[in-house]
């Protein structure tokens, strides 16, 4: 059976058709099942309005223990429109901020969602939990390895709640599916093959550097990031196929399908990995990250493979165009957001491991994360869905897969000294340069 989703109004709205349906805010309140008192309510302020956190915050708003007092982005355009729904959703107005750190100041909040580009996360989550607030935060982790581990540093000194937006881990067939492997219902597994194919993207057509549009506080949008002249190409949304922002593919989706399979093996780093691909489908797009990639993970006696391609629906096992394929000794277990199965190996027309056929999902992922990131906030002995060690570890993952395709040969690490194995141009992609004065405090 073939799964496909519209993958174009899932990356700009943000859900996946098996994850949540995309709903306006007033339909979340409206969804509230009971009362809670004003001193049980998490109040959450919002960073980053445009895409995935509103959803986000949309999500969380289902739970009746949630007040969204705060949002906040540098698209004036964008926060007005955003406080305007809010307001009319709930009755209430929030306060709005152009600048993180003023809401970060804002003593009633007492949780936020960062949802900015990649490249904003490390500085704003670190803030974050510097300001003894808890986060939810988007995937991937980081832009960067030496990033994710000085977030993790962060965690540690600060000891907040914070939840990484890998929302597969809530949803029930996912789980299903890797404790199946874990259990060995498919014998010992010798490749994990994960993969995104995505069709609704095309070419990028390049675009003249202009002014930024009016509202946009552009140079705060940049961040850390090396100054640039505005391009639309590098702004909302397409600001992913881009080094100084973000990963592409390896790490937007990457992160999702690769965390299922590192769950699923209970993995942590490899011992090498390869990459190739490159502007294969449209040589002449403005996109930065390939359009088709392959990575190569050695984690010693099995492999695990990403794959990648920009223009194309049809993957493989059947034609899925996501999904993460665990080939074990007698069966192969296929998995994506929608479904899951088992597909036996014969021996003498026998099969070697039970058929398990097609298994729907049942539930929002994304409902039961965010609802999960609440629940730890209020009750701080629990352990979030998606901790920050566990996100750190898969954006680390993807991001060797893509110093690999960049660097242009196969990468060896050292898990001891955390770095590759005599390769200066490999380590040099390790820590990002940022512009001053923002620093990464490592």
């Amino acid at each position: 059976m073939t799964t496909s989703f519209d993958r174009r109004s899932l990356l700009v709205g943000g859900l996946a058709a098996s994850a949540a349906t995309v709903m306006p805010l007033s339909e979340a309140f409206a969804q509230r099942r009971r009362t809670t008192s004003a001193n049980d309510k998490v109040q959450v302020g919002l960073i980053g309005c445009k895409g995935m956190g509103w959803s986000n915050l949309t999500a969380m708003c289902k739970g009746a223990d949630v007040t969204p007092v705060a949002l906040c982005d540098v698209d004036a355009k964008v926060l007005a429109q955003r406080g305007g729904e809010l307001k009319e959703a709930s009755g209430r107005a929030p306060r709005l901020y152009d600048d993180y750190r003023r809401m970060l100041d804002d003593k009633s909040v007492d949780a936020v969602i960062i949802a900015t580009p990649d490249h904003w996360h490390a500085l704003q989550l670190i803030d974050t939990m510097s300001a003894g607030k808890d986060s939810y935060c988007e995937k991937p982790l980081g832009n960067s390895i030496a990033e994710c581990r000085a977030m993790v540093a962060a965690k540690q000194r600060h000891d907040r709640v914070v939840q990484v937006g890998q929302w597969q881990r809530s949803n029930q067939h996912w789980a299903d599916a890797i404790a199946h492997v874990h259990a060995g219902g498919i014998g010992r597994v010798r490749k994990v093959k994960a993969w995104a194919y995505m069709g609704w993207m095309k070419r990028v057509a390049p675009q003249p550097d202009q002014a930024p549009p009016p509202g946009v506080d552009y140079d705060r949008w940049l961040g850390p990031a090396q100054q640039r002249a505005f391009n639309p190409n590098r702004f909302h949304f397409s600001w992913r196929w881009y080094w100084d922002y973000a990963g592409g593919l390896m790490t937007d989706w990457g992160v999702h399908l690769m965390d299922i399979a590192l769950l699923g093996m209970k993995a942590q780093v490899p011992s090498a990995v390869s990459s190739l691909g490159g502007a294969y489908g449209y040589p002449d797009s403005a996109m930065q990250t390939p359009d088709t990639q392959t990575a190569l993970y050695d984690f010693g006696d099995y492999s695990v493979e990403w794959e990648h391609a920009v223009g194309i629906s049809h993957g493989p096992f059947g034609g899925r165009d996501h999904g993460v394929a665990f080939v074990g000794e007698t069966g192969t277990l296929v998995v994506d957001r929608g479904q899951w199965r088992v597909l036996p190996e014969m021996s003498n027309d026998k099969p070697l491991t039970r058929e398990i056929p097609i298994t729907p999902a049942t539930d929002k992922g994304l409902d039961r994360h965010t609802a999960d990131f609440i629940a730890c906030v209020k009750d701080r002995a629990r352990t979030p869905a998606c901790p920050i060690e566990s996100a750190a570890n898969t954006a680390i993952v993807c991001q060797m897969g893509n110093i690999a395709w960049r660097t242009g040969r196969k990468v060896e690490w050292d898990a001891v000294a955390g770095q590759f194995k005599g390769d200066a141009e490999a380590n040099a992609l390790i820590t990002p340069q940022y512009r001053a004065p923002y620093r990464l405090l490592i």
